[in-house]
């Protein structure tokens, strides 16, 4: 039985390179697709609490986002999980111009020993969404 990181993983393989926005791509009800963000963040040492708080303080009021989700690895004591869900590729890249967004990047920068596991891709699903 695999396990929940193992799903995460295949996921995130599975949607890499397939990044799509709202207006160049369609659900099979003729929605518009959603995109989604997906990865895994290194912290130094030590440092994970503190670049959750930053990532968390750096979410709020991003015009676009459904959901901006922080996450401990359970397995990997300096592991952060964040999934992003935006209306659209273009409210993502819009997101990184808002202050409270570049103060989180400025401020987390110094928090990050580098990235793992990544991907962007097409939304097909996800509970509590409309």
């Amino acid at each position: 039985m695999a396990s929940r990181r193992d799903l995460m993983l295949a996921a995130v393989a599975l949607l890499s390179g397939c990044a799509v926005s709202r207006d160049a791509a369609v659900d099979q009800r003729g929605a518009a697709a959603l995109y989604g963000r997906f990865g895994k963040i290194k912290a130094k040492p030590g440092m994970r609490e503190a670049l959750i708080a930053a990532l968390v303080d750096g979410s709020h009021d991003m015009p676009g986002n459904l959901a901006y989700i922080v996450g401990k690895d359970q397995a990997d004591a300096d592991g952060v999980w964040i999934t992003e869900v935006w209306r659209d590729a273009n409210s993502h890249r819009a997101s990184l111009e808002l202050p409270q967004v570049r103060r989180a990047i400025s401020v987390g920068r110094e928090m990050i020993a580098g990235f793992d596991t990544g991907g962007e891709g097409e939304v097909v699903g996800a509970a509590g969404l409309r």
